[in-house]
């Protein structure tokens, strides 16, 4: 019998008060019986809040993490805070804008929720090979209610270990390096497989926002946030996806983000 939203808002209350955080699946698979200790500065949130850790690193694409921001800082009960290697301006792939990381890895030790943004070839590169950063995401997986990435986020969250023989999906262009990390490539919008929700390129990470925004707080308060973010896609082109694109187009699209990228 499939679980009812009143059971998983039960279920993230009894997290956030540390009543069954030990019992969560951790990066290996198995279940850690060891109680992590307490914080000494964790993501902010009173007790019964949900907490949602952003990961920034240097090269990160800016709606890649803005977009579920949007729809998850609005839901009542959740807390986002945005952390980095550093606490401090974060720079995204073009290079002309920045984020504000609230705070260092090493001061948030829990989250109910990690979003790990995907980001051009040269953050995205960098991050997977980052131990500090794929310590850290193991670290934070062992007690999250959802992991989850957006973009090449997923190819992060393989780096760390955490896909091998799960369904996921990433960027449309990023698909075949999936395979390279042990996941299982999976077409959709975002791809839910446990505790890990993967969704695709940029823009998904919106849908993968409501659908979490659902799962936190039901599916009223989803399609209400849904027409508070104003969410009704009528784009002037049906070239969203590469089966929709010829491959003059798909070209043109990469180089336009090369170029765009620092």
């Amino acid at each position: 019998m499939a679980e009812t939203d009143r059971d998983r808002r039960r279920l993230l209350r009894t997290v956030v008060a540390g009543g069954i955080g030990a019992g969560l699946v951790t990066a290996g698979g198995a279940s850690s019986a060891r109680a992590e200790p307490a914080a000494r500065e964790d993501v902010a949130g009173e007790e019964g809040e949900v907490r949602v850790a952003v990961l920034l690193y240097d090269g990160f694409t800016a709606l890649d993490a803005v977009g579920p921001y949007e729809v998850l800082c609005r839901v009542p009960g959740v807390t986002v805070t945005t952390v980095a290697e550093r606490a401090g301006r974060v720079r995204t792939d073009t290079g002309e804008l920045s984020l504000v990381a609230e705070r260092s890895l090493e001061s948030v030790t829990r989250a109910e929720i990690l979003l790990v943004p995907g980001g051009g070839q040269r953050g995205t590169t960098a991050t997977m090979a980052n131990p500090a950063v794929l310590d850290w995401i193991r670290h934070i997986h062992r007690r999250t209610v959802w992991t989850t990435s957006v973009c090449t986020g997923s190819l992060i969250l393989g780096a760390a270990g955490l896909l091998r023989g799960l369904p996921a999906t990433t960027y449309w262009a990023s698909r075949p390096y999936l395979a390279e990390v042990g996941a299982v490539y999976t077409p959709g919008r975002f791809v839910e497989a446990g505790k890990i929700v993967t969704a695709a390129g940029v823009s998904a990470g919106i849908d993968m926002g409501l659908h979490l925004a659902a799962r936190l707080a039901g599916d009223q308060v989803g399609r209400a946030m849904q027409l508070a973010v104003e969410y009704d896609p009528d784009p002037p082109f049906d070239t969203g996806s590469p089966e929709n694109a010829s491959p003059e187009l798909q070209r043109l699209a990469l180089r336009l983000l090369a170029d765009a990228a620092t």
